[in-house]
């Protein structure tokens, strides 16, 4: 039996004053993935993002939150739909517990149950009685989840969940994503413009540019893709010349040469260089980082 996808986006297109922002989008997030969402600033991510959450409508194309069409069903799609645009809203001046409690007197479905769960879930039980101005970042932002999590949601949108933490707040943000969505069986959306947390954190990935998606895969998979060669050969000049006739070669330190993996014709490669008196002193293979990637794929743009 198949599984119904947590979210669907389907050729999503928005255009505002004939000026078109998002130009047919799709991709699918899967039960129990953390998805991260990439683009370059003013890419279409947030316009995107905020047609999933329901907040503007698109001027074409379909969402679907768990099966449910937000343009056709809209209270029923919400209804799985969990999320945090930049900080979560919260009173500082009440508790942790009098803010869940607050939230959810919205939703008459919620009992009372739910709090103490999604308490223990985000690990604030020892805190959730004291006043969230007493509160750190982190746990403003395990507060903010908490409270994002009430209705037992299918799918989480975060929008920059490590923003503003140190390093080790961001480690354990990072791993306390990826617990829940494998515990709670979770399709998690992240938008960052932290590539490798995103890297460590995402199972697979959309990278957006001038609002179209560029490529859609599994971290994985787009790193494999663009695996290296990094060659210490002397001389390096010769080694550049005879390598650039067989594939292309870029310059590393002063020391390395750096070509793309082929594993069928790298030993010819290397035997090319030996029989015209390189030395070739290293040779080994490396795996690009995903900023690597997403400044390739997107011709170098920034990132938000």
């Amino acid at each position: 039996m198949s599984q119904v996808p947590a979210l669907q986006v389907e050729n999503l297109t928005k255009s505002i004053k004939g000026k078109p922002i998002v130009k047919d989008v799709s991709f699918t997030l899967v039960p129990g993935e953390v998805f991260g969402f990439l683009g370059p600033n003013g890419a279409g991510k947030t316009t995107t993002i905020r047609m999933i959450v329901g907040l503007i409508s698109p001027t074409s194309g379909r969402i679907k939150i768990n099966g449910k069409n937000v343009r056709t069903d809209f209270t029923e799609a919400m209804k799985h739909l969990g999320c945090i645009v930049e900080n979560p809203e919260l009173y500082s001046y009440l508790t942790g517990w009098e803010n869940l409690e607050h939230f959810a007197r919205m939703d008459k479905t919620i009992p009372k149950s739910r709090l103490d769960e999604v308490i223990t879930l985000v690990g604030l039980s020892n805190r959730i009685h004291d006043r969230v101005s007493t509160y750190s970042l982190g746990m403003r932002q395990r507060l903010g989840i908490a409270q994002a999590l009430l209705g037992k949601p299918k799918v989480l949108i975060l929008d920059e969940p490590t923003n503003g933490l140190d390093p080790a707040g961001i480690r354990e943000m990072r791993e306390f994503i990826r617990q829940l969505a494998r515990e709670e069986n979770l399709s998690v959306l992240v938008s960052s413009h932290l590539l490798s947390e995103i890297q460590l954190m995402c199972d697979r990935v959309a990278i957006i540019s001038k609002g179209s998606v560029l490529r859609t895969d599994s971290v994985q998979n787009l790193l494999a893709e663009k695996e290296r060669v990094i060659w210490k050969a002397e001389p390096l000049p010769l080694a550049k010349q005879l390598l650039s006739e067989e594939t292309l070669v870029t310059e590393g330190t002063h020391e390395t040469l750096i070509t793309l993996l082929d594993e069928q014709l790298l030993p010819e490669w290397n035997a090319k260089l030996v029989r015209n008196g390189v030395k070739v002193k290293e040779m080994r293979t490396q795996l690009p980082t995903l900023e690597d990637l997403f400044l390739e794929v997107t011709g170098g743009e920034s990132i938000d």
